[in-house]
């Protein structure tokens, strides 16, 4: 029997930016629908806008639920009110509660097992503050709606190449303060057991960034470095983590070492992503990694600056949906394979023989 295809739920982000834009034109290739049956959270009406607006030809379905999506096209769940104003490259409360409504209803079918992965359009952070969306992105939102518990690490990839963040969206002044042993092991073992769940990669080699310049200088430029990130990499070496450093950022890039590594650890958001951006935007991916939901979104933001110009690439987009694809795909293989291991076949040192050939004769 043909296996069901994955279905992708989407959100649309800021209807101002450039999220439909980007999903449209990634739909327009209908190679796409025979890897997915893409549902997309947010509004048939501002669909058509953009889609008249640039100039596309993308045909969609609307639906009243993820539970009724059709293969072969896009599938849309209306999830705002009809009257909904579009003002490209505009930040509006507006266009902030129209994301929050999308991310929202898209969790909610998530949970009663409507969709497999979700991929999230970007958001502008602060039009989509209210009383029930508190979080600096995403990430925060996602790890307490649907988390179970678990913890949420963010993780910037193209490719083999990937970047993860200790600290996240916070402020430079609070890294420091926040920085401590558990943490970084905390993360570094999320980051470990993504690389070999999600990626299927046996035995993981982590880079470890310092925190200060020159990696603290032994600590005449920060003591970060001998008090707490390399305690940190030395306790969870000593559990069979293949992590190394602290390196300093500028020279570890700069070098071309970072294709030596599985992964790389940031101590925050600027260290990691701006050489990771430099080196991927066009095509880099978000995921986050931890939890039990795979959900990945593109590695820009709305992008008002170039919103309905019919000029955004969606290449980042295309790359953020294969991604949940190749990660769903991976943890059901991971699953099904845990879930029927091998009957252990060797002998002890004492003489069982009997025993074991007794055990195959009942088997």
């Amino acid at each position: 029997m043909e296996e069901r295809k994955i279905k992708v739920g989407i959100t649309h982000g800021d209807i101002n930016g450039v999220g439909y834009e980007v999903i449209l034109k990634a739909f327009s290739d209908p190679v796409m629908f025979d890897l997915c049956t893409p549902v997309l959270y947010g509004s048939p009406k501002v669909a058509a806008y953009h889609r008249k607006a640039m100039e596309l030809t993308t045909n969609f379905s609307i639906v009243p639920s993820a539970a009724e999506a059709q293969d072969g096209r896009l599938n849309i769940v209306n999830c705002v009110d009809e009257e909904l104003k579009v003002e490209l490259s505009k930040p509006t409360l507006e266009g902030g509660k129209a994301a929050l409504a999308a991310l929202e209803k898209a969790l909610d079918e998530y949970r009663k097992g409507e969709i497999d992965v979700l991929v999230t359009a970007p958001i502008n952070k602060h039009t989509i503050q209210s009383d029930s969306f508190h979080f600096p992105g995403h990430t925060e939102y996602i790890e307490q709606r649907v988390g179970e518990g678990q913890k949420a690490l963010m993780i910037l990839l193209k490719g083999d190449f990937r970047v993860a963040l200790v600290t996240g969206h916070i402020p430079v002044s609070a890294i420091s303060k926040m920085l401590t042993k558990e943490l970084i092991q905390e993360k570094l073992s999320i980051f470990h057991r993504s690389l070999k769940q999600d990626f299927g990669i046996d035995s993981p080699r982590i880079a470890v960034f310092s925190l200060n310049p020159h990696a603290g200088d032994e600590g005449l430029i920060g003591r970060e470095e001998q008090e707490i990130i390399i305690p940190a990499i030395k306790e969870m070496s000593a559990k069979g983590i293949l992590c190394f450093g602290p390196y300093p950022a500028d020279g570890f890039m700069g070098s071309g070492n970072y294709t030596h590594f599985d992964g790389i650890l940031a101590m925050y958001h600027d260290q990691g992503l701006a050489p990771f951006k430099a080196l991927a935007m066009d095509e880099g991916v978000n995921f986050t990694a931890g939890l039990p939901i795979v959900r990945t979104s593109p590695a820009h933001g709305t992008a008002y600056d170039i919103a309905g110009k019919g000029i955004a690439s969606e290449d980042s987009f295309r790359q953020a949906i294969y991604v949940a694809i190749d990660v769903c795909r991976q943890r059901r293989t991971e699953h099904e394979i845990s879930a029927r291991p091998l009957r252990k076949q060797y002998y002890e040192k004492r003489d069982d023989s009997d025993k074991l050939k007794l055990d195959s004769v009942e088997e």
